[in-house]
């Protein structure tokens, strides 16, 4: 079976200059919709040609991701299908950016990446990258920091993001991962930390930090600027919000004193008389005990 028998192709393959493949699959963890809206803001710049989409009725499952029916005076007039689509464009500097959007496969994993493998070497993609977003006891104060998953020990050692050790279930995106790297093509993805007391929130920051890590990852190049707007916009509200009670002002102190006692000084400076120690900081369920009563005493506050 040809990989690409799974995939509508719209029309011959463009010929492109190594392009970089940007995956964001919604279904899987995305803390504030944060990767989405990067991948958002990346759409809406560059001009979108639709190259693929791939055969919904093998990978969607559509009891869990039902069609959606416009209805209009009564009428049905018409039906919305979920899909998962490749697109081409260019960032700022007319770099070739291949976008792989919609919902992450409900099955046929194998056949997915396979077919998603043979598209990509047939396009001659130099890059594939990853987006996505999870909550971490961090504040909103601070920069959102990016972490990152890999196979290749080349990226690893290339570039600064926070690593871990851990065993998780994994998305799509891990498994592209993993396939694209066994053929050769370097993958990698990036993970933005948000604030833990905002789930039922947008955090644009964490969205400008993913654009931030495409640029300093692939020399992707895309505008920021009204996503850091909203940025700002967003960070003074929760300042306001956080100003009303003193308990939510001590937790926020606190997250502010952990992220800057983990965050690499320059080699020049030297710690401060009331620096945090490492057994000052507070464990992770200390924290969470006091994130999990920030919304909740500050609801009538949130949208």
């Amino acid at each position: 079976m040809n990989p690409i028998d799974d995939v509508v192709l719209h029309g011959d393959l463009p010929s492109l200059d190594k392009p970089i493949l940007v995956v964001m699959l919604q279904g899987w963890i995305d803390a504030a919709g944060s990767a989405h809206e990067a991948m958002n803001a990346i759409e809406s710049q560059i001009a979108p040609l639709p190259i693929a989409s791939f055969d919904s009725d093998v990978f969607i499952d559509f009891r869990a991701r039902r069609p959606t029916m416009e209805i209009r005076d009564g009428r049905n007039s018409n039906i919305e299908w979920p899909s998962i689509d490749l697109y081409s464009g260019h960032d700022r500097n007319g770099r070739d950016v291949l976008i792989l959007t919609g919902f992450e496969p409900d099955s046929a994993w194998h056949r997915f990446s396979a077919a998603v493998r043979e598209l990509c070497v047939r396009l001659d993609v130099s890059m594939m990258i990853g987006l996505g977003a999870y909550p971490f006891p961090t504040p909103h104060t601070r920069p959102s920091n990016l972490s990152c998953t890999t196979p290749s020990v080349e990226l690893l050692n290339k570039h600064a993001f926070v690593r871990t050790s851990v065993d998780v279930p994994a998305g799509m995106a891990a498994v592209l991962e993993q396939v694209l790297h066994d053929a050769g093509i370097p993958a990698i993805s990036l993970w933005a930390q948000v604030p833990q007391y905002i789930p039922a929130m947008t955090f644009p920051a964490a969205a400008v930090a993913l654009l931030d890590g495409l640029k300093d990852t692939a020399g992707l190049v895309f505008d920021r600027g009204s996503l850091q707007q909203e940025a700002v916009i967003q960070s003074e509200r929760l300042d306001r919000l956080v100003a009303k009670n003193p308990e939510h002002r001590e937790m926020v102190e606190k997250l502010e004193q952990a992220y800057d006692a983990l965050v690499p000084r320059p080699p020049s400076s030297e710690p401060s008389d009331d620096a945090m120690t490492e057994k000052d900081i507070p464990t992770p369920e200390e924290l969470t005990a006091e994130l999990e009563a920030f919304l909740r005493d500050a609801n009538p506050d949130l949208p």
